[in-house]
């Protein structure tokens, strides 16, 4: 039997890992469940919010908003068939229509208080582009 995993194209290694990297720790360290759906999107950008909040220093979540955009992007992928590309140390997911999003940069936008992974997703999974 061949898995989900096995016949991703490689470019999807390292996103669903930092996504699944960012339900681990949510779930341990902050007692919040992400179970991919559209839904818990509100809750990463709660959390991603509340980061902004208390001023934390970019550096120090760095990699927590890379997790955020990688679990925002599966989320897509899951829900609309969408594929990870990457270039150049770049990930997006490209959804079956041909349009490509950037969740790991719209993460890094949320913790600067221009955007969000929920809206991002929302768009994503309905046919609407935001660019």
């Amino acid at each position: 039997m061949t898995t989900q995993a096995e016949t991703r194209p490689a470019a999807a290694t390292k996103p669903v890992r930092w996504a699944a990297d960012a339900v681990a720790t949510m779930r341990e360290g902050a007692r919040l469940r992400l179970d991919y759906s559209e839904q818990s999107l509100w809750r990463v950008d709660r959390m991603i919010e509340s980061l902004r909040r208390e001023r934390t220093p970019y550096a120090a979540v760095e990699n927590t908003l890379r997790g955020f955009g990688a679990y925002a992007g599966e989320v897509i992928a899951r829900q609309t068939g969408a594929e990870w590309w990457t270039s150049g140390g770049d990930h997006w997911i490209r959804t079956p229509d041909g349009r490509l999003w950037d969740p790991i940069d719209e993460a890094r936008r949320c913790f600067a208080g221009d955007g969000s992974l929920r809206l991002l997703c929302r768009d994503a999974t309905s046919g609407r582009s935001r660019w």
